[in-house]
Parts: structure tokens; C-alpha cells; sequence
């Protein structure tokens, strides 16, 4: 992916050398912290930053989170998240030759962790106080985030102006997030024996005008703050049957959806809802039930400390398709954006790769906030 930030100025400070980041990110892909097994890369983490004067350090948990003082304004707060999916067949071990940076986690997101301890440790005085949160569990289900296990600990380490999260962006911020619905519908049927099929209603067989409707979802395209979202609705997994000689009198379809954050989500499974509603004959007992929701986030680029952000990354800002905690700051009212290094696209393959030259220019811009 190419990469719209300018070159890192020569006068890099040494804490923010391509070198340094890269040997700080090898680190932390040579420690294994996939999902609920954080703890090891907790304690490189805060080994890192407790060596440096300036910051107040605090574990919660599995999450590290690291305070630092500055002249004025609202505190900015950095995060990224520790854990990674697990490894797989065919992935690369961790290695770092010629600038390039290999292995499980190197994108998503042990690069953007090193670019924020750097930050963190970095020699002189912030401009502004900045608060770095380095948390667990973000690649399983939402309740259990470290993010959550902090909130409920010591909210007040939350109490931010903004927020920027470290997620693979390629240099390029991504505003906002898309909000996600999944919704299991159930459709009704009448059972019989597959010799006198007449007798009975075959649910299965139901689900073939469901399934087309799906298929012709027409996305909307909201843009926000000069970001364009594309929503999306997909058929994910489907179930029914009874025995080899039974009409089966239920088929379930789960459906996933991704909304824009223009909506709520409330808004948005009304809509589908509606969108569906030919389709479904609720007399016969047809339901759709929600099984899981995040909310989206909007933009937010109004605010100073994301104005600058985009400003400093010289690159049009694009929405995320996709959801994020941006989500997170977004529902407690601290405009959030993604901005790290890495190709999104690279994120959970076995070819997860990043540069010391991109992680040294992340770094210069998220520098130039603080």
C-alpha cells in the first residue's frame, strides 16, 4: 500500500528512529500474546515505559496504561490493543531483515505498539498531557475488553479530549467506525413425511426468496465528514433440517450487518427489518432475533486534536469499514480516530509484514500532536 506521509525529517530523535521502532516491534512479536494470554507482553510493555521518568504507570489487569504530564490542554489519549489472533498454519516467525518487519501481530498491531511506547518514552516536554493505553482481549467478543475491565476499575484513566487508536490504517487516518448487527432469522414451516411432502411446508425451501433478498441488498453510502461509508448485509451460516425422510418445519440464516454511523443501531435493525419484511410471514411464526451489536462511531474531524491529525498525515482522511474502539470512545463522548502503521489488508494473514520506515513516519505524526 502506498504510503502519502512525507519522509521522516533526518533530526528524528533517537527514541523515534526507524531502528529503534523496528527492534521494539521485533520484541513484541517474538512475545506470544494471543487473546486471554496477554500478560507476558504486559510486562515487556510496562518494563519499556517504566524506565522512563516522565510517566505515571499504572496496571489494571492485563492493560497497561502509562500518564504524562504537559503544558496545556486536554489530555490526548494513544491506544492499541496487545493481543492477537491466533496463529495459524503458514505464518511467518518473527523476523526483521532489511527494514521489513515479519511475523504474527507485526500489522495488527505490534507495530503501532511500538510506535506508542516510543511516544510515550520520548526525551522532552509535551505540549499537552497524553494518556497511553495498551489493553487486552480486543480480537475476542466486545464484553470482555480490557478497555471494559479498565473503565470499571479507574474510569477517571479514561477522561480524555480525543483519542487515537493505533490500528493498521497504513498511514492514513480512518475516521469514525462502522457499526455491526447480527441477526439470526428463523423461518417457520410445517413438518411431514418426504413421501407425502404436500402434507407439510418445507422451511428450507423458504429460504431461497430469503437468501436472493440478501444477495440484492443494495448498500447505502453515506459520507461524513468527507468520509464515505458502504454498508453491507451477507448470508454468514445456515441451519435446518430434522432426519433424510422429514420436511423440515424450521431453517435459520444468520445474517451480518454493517451500518453507517449515521445510524443507530437501533435505527439500523429497524431498516433491515423492514427490508426483510416480504419475505418473512410473522402469522407463521417467522422472528428475527438479535444476537450481537456494537455500535458505530462517527468522525468526529471537527475536533482540534483530529483536525491536526489529518493535517499532519498530509492524506485525505477515509472512512472504516469496519468496527474499532473508536466505538468505545465514541459512546463516552471523547472523539476517536484510527491512525497507525501497516497494511490493514496484511491484518490476520500469514503474511503480516510492516516496514521500519512506515513505523518511523507514524510516529513523526503522532508525535506533532504532543
Amino acid at each position: 500500500m502506498s504510503n502519502p506521509i512525507p519522509p521522516a525529517a533526518p533530526e528524528s530523535p533517537p527514541t523515534l528512529s526507524a531502528a529503534r521502532l523496528a527492534s521494539l516491534a521485533y520484541e513484541f512479536v517474538e512475545t506470544p500474546s494471543v487473546s486471554g494470554d496477554e500478560a507476558a507482553l504486559a510486562a515487556v510493555v510496562a518494563a519499556h515505559l517504566e524506565r522512563c521518568g516522565e510517566l505515571e504507570v499504572i496496571q489494571v489487569g492485563d492493560n497497561v496504561i502509562a500518564r504524562r504530564g504537559g503544558l496545556a490542554g486536554e489530555p490526548v489519549l494513544f491506544a492499541g490493543h496487545l493481543d492477537t489472533v491466533p496463529g495459524s498454519e503458514g505464518v511467518r516467525p518473527a523476523s526483521l531483515s532489511g527494514g521489513v518487519l515479519a511475523g504474527l501481530g507485526a500489522v495488527d498491531m505490534k507495530g503501532g505498539l511500538a510506535v506508542l511506547v516510543a511516544l510515550a518514552t520520548a526525551p522532552g516536554r509535551f505540549r499537552r498531557p497524553a494518556t497511553f493505553v495498551f489493553y487486552a482481549r480486543e480480537e475476542i467478543a466486545r464484553s470482555r475488553s480490557g478497555l471494559i475491565e479498565i473503565a470499571d476499575a479507574r474510569p477517571d484513566l479514561l477522561e480524555v479530549g480525543a483519542a487515537v487508536i493505533a490500528e493498521p490504517t497504513g498511514g492514513v487516518l480512518e475516521g469514525g467506525c462502522q457499526g455491526v448487527l447480527r441477526l439470526r432469522v428463523r423461518l417457520a414451516g410445517a413438518r411431514a413425511h418426504t413421501a407425502r411432502p404436500w402434507m407439510g411446508e418445507n422451511a428450507i425451501h423458504r429460504l431461497a426468496p430469503l437468501l436472493e433478498r440478501v444477495a440484492r441488498f443494495v448498500p447505502r453510502e453515506p459520507e461524513l465528514d468527507g468520509c464515505r461509508y458502504r454498508e453491507s448485509l451477507e448470508a454468514v451460516a445456515v441451519s435446518g433440517g430434522v432426519a433424510p425422510n422429514v420436511v423440515p418445519d424450521a431453517a435459520e440464516v444468520l445474517l451480518a450487518h454493517r451500518f453507517a454511523p449515521d445510524r443507530s443501531a437501533r435505527a439500523a435493525q429497524a431498516a433491515l427489518e423492514d427490508y426483510l419484511a416480504p419475505v418473512l410471514r410473522w402469522e407463521a411464526g417467522d422472528t428475527i432475533e438479535l444476537e450481537e451489536v456494537a455500535p458505530a462511531a462517527a468522525p468526529g474531524l471537527a475536533h482540534p486534536v483530529l483536525a491536526a491529525l489529518v493535517a499532519a498525515s498530509a492524506a485525505a482522511p477515509r472512512a472504516k469499514l469496519g468496527w474499532t474502539d473508536v466505538a468505545f470512545f465514541s459512546e463516552r463522548g471523547v472523539p476517536a480516530a484510527n491512525f497507525g502503521p501497516g497494511d490493514p489488508l496484511l491484518a490476520h494473514t500469514a503474511a503480516e509484514e510492516v516496514t521500519a520506515a512506515e513505523l518511523e513516519r507514524c510516529a513523526r505524526v503522532l508525535a506533532s500532536l504532543v
